[in-house]
């Protein structure tokens, strides 16, 4: 395993630990919305700064884009960690147990390492680029699932910015009546690992950012499967659009949504 790799996983460990001790209470938590359903509490603070404190006494010269944080380090810096400190944190302080660790590393723009750590069921979904994706240190590869009326797709509803939200719910309509079953479980970095690991086999969603997708996405291309933005182009993590998925049910996806980029909707 990479050097790397195995800092992510340690700074994705530390946070799981602050994330499953406030687990046991959530009742007492401190919840700040940032803005209309988005909502922050001190343990996402609290994991984001463990997480940076970890990559920072490796890599003192790396910059950082961190979902609580923003932006640190020199912008000219080759290499750059992106970083949720808690993907779903809706589910999380509902004591809906599905949400996630996210980090990933870029150097000179390409997605390089990736962890998506999911505290509750101690899993650590990883990839190096070049080098394969793993589920606890087993290889993972997306399904062989070929065909859109036998795929399990997930999504995310719109919950922030609503302008797109008729031509959202056409796609899902029209993706309802295709597939053989439509999910949101609320927690996009940890739906894509789901892609990667076969459990989904595609994703689509709008208005998401770089730290929602950056991991997911090289665990599913290192997993062998398609990412990116609703025009098939690889500019997800500027748009913030993704479509992903295995191969063939990749190319269906980007079908159904294909119309309905047409009234306007951006990829």
């Amino acid at each position: 395993m990479h050097p790397t790799l195995n800092i992510a996983i340690k700074a994705a460990r530390r946070a799981g630990q602050i994330i499953n001790r406030a687990s046991l209470d959530v009742g007492q938590l401190t919840v700040n919305v940032k803005q209309q359903n988005d909502f922050v509490t001190e343990v996402d603070k609290a994991a984001e700064a463990v997480i940076i404190e970890t990559l920072r006494e490796a890599y003192p010269k790396h910059a950082i884009l961190a979902e609580e944080t923003g932006r640190s380090g020199a912008e000219d810096a080759e290499f750059q960690w992106i970083i949720d400190p808690l993907d779903g944190t809706t589910n999380f302080i509902h004591g809906f147990p599905q949400y996630a660790v996210s980090i990933a590393q870029t150097h000179k723009g390409v997605l390089t390492h990736a962890v998506v750590y999911d505290p509750t069921r101690n899993e650590l979904f990883t990839a190096s680029k070049g080098a394969g994706a793993f589920l606890n240190d087993k290889r993972i590869r997306v399904s062989k699932r070929n065909r859109l009326d036998e795929a399990l797709i997930g999504t995310g509803f719109p919950y922030r910015v609503f302008d797109h939200i008729d031509a959202y719910l056409a796609i899902f309509k029209e993706m309802t009546r295709r597939a053989a079953g439509v999910r949101r479980p609320g927690a996009a970095a940890l739906d894509l690992a789901y892609v990667a690991s076969g459990r989904l086999d595609g994703f689509w969603e709008f208005g998401l950012s770089p730290w929602d997708m950056a991991a997911g996405a090289l665990l599913i291309t290192e997993a062998g499967g398609l990412v990116s933005d609703l025009a098939g182009e690889p500019n997800y993590l500027t748009t913030g659009n993704i479509i992903c998925g295995t191969p063939k049910v990749f190319a269906q996806i980007l079908q159904v949504i294909a119309p309905h980029r047409k009234g306007g909707l951006a990829a």
